[in-house]
């Protein structure tokens, strides 16, 4: 599975944190945003570029209207155009901060976006920070279902055929909600998180063989329906091996690494009369109790060997 890169359009983030724009050199859609990455640009001001990035995001807040504001006019001129011919791929003039006209007509002749926002620099940085990690997160699409038990974000992973959407449908009757059936965008938004969603085209849908297909949030309702879900659990479903041994006791643990992130995983053999709705209710409570320090393999094990040592005696 190949990882993807992806870079987001200027317009986009000028619409999602209403951005006024006072200078574009040319279609916004087309100026393209590549990096989570933003800089405040204090020390390219004062004329150190040896580490200036130009594909970040710049964002010039009160510390840096202070410093410009400190100096004469031509040496306050010479340092804009210094920093402005680097041509970053845009500047933000934060807390309400107008652009002075030099600093205007060195964006419009280097054909530099300059844009404007009343909200702080720390709160609009942030903010822009959330919003690219999501929308440049690295991704892959895989072959699989999720779905939400009481909170866990649930990835059940099978060969075609082996029960995936039927055994989400179940849950979702059981109420539980689903996220994604058939395929299943992941995204790793930090170094120790992943997001899943399902591809727009195929949001709320359902592939049942024999039936067709089916619109979950029509047939069960709104509530029945996420559109994405951080993954906590890989459930991996395979067909019964008469003679392959299977963990009994729940203590081997087990990983599935997805984008370079592992993830607890556990391995369910599937035959007829198993109930896999159920089981994969139970493997989502008993993960969560895990997570909230509480483990029954090992408490039981534990009891096992004090029974057993009782009994030396």
């Amino acid at each position: 599975m190949e990882e993807q890169k992806f870079s987001i359009s200027l317009e986009s983030i000028i619409d999602e944190f209403h951005l006024e724009a006072i200078s574009l050199p040319e279609d916004a859609n087309k100026i393209m945003v590549s990096t989570t990455e933003i800089d405040r640009p204090g020390l390219a001001l004062t004329g150190f570029f040896d580490i200036f990035e130009r594909d970040r995001i710049q964002l010039i807040g009160n510390a840096e209207f202070k410093y410009l504001g400190g100096l004469s006019g031509p040496e306050r001129h010479r340092h804009i155009l210094d920093f402005v011919e680097k041509k970053p791929v845009a500047v933000i003039m934060t807390a309400g901060h107008r652009a002075s006209p030099d600093f205007a007509e060195a964006c419009r002749q280097y054909g530099v976006p300059l844009l404007a926002s009343a909200v702080p620099t720390t709160n609009i940085m942030a903010d822009l920070f959330a919003f690219l990690a999501v929308a440049l997160a690295p991704r892959i699409t895989i072959h699989a279902v999720l779905v939400e038990i009481y909170g866990e974000g649930v990835l059940l992973l099978g060969d075609s055929g082996i029960g995936k959407s039927e055994t989400a449908i179940e849950l979702v009757k059981r109420g539980h909600r689903m996220i994604a059936d058939d395929a299943v965008e992941i995204k790793r938004v930090s170094s120790k998180s992943l997001v899943g969603s399902a591809p727009e085209l195929l949001q709320h849908y359902v592939e049942l063989r024999g039936i067709g297909v089916v619109d979950v949030s029509r047939i069960f309702g709104m509530g029945a329906v996420k559109e994405t879900e951080k993954l906590e659990l890989v459930i991996k479903l395979e067909s019964w091996v008469v003679g392959k041994m299977y963990d009994r006791l729940g203590l081997e643990e087990e990983t599935e690494e997805i984008l370079g992130i592992s993830l607890p995983a556990i391995t369910v053999p599937v035959r007829h009369g198993r109930n896999l709705a159920v089981i994969i209710e139970i493997a989502a409570m008993n993960h969560r109790q895990k997570k909230m320090g509480y483990n029954a393999a090992e408490e039981f094990t534990k009891r096992i060997m004090e029974h057993n040592m009782g009994a030396v005696r």
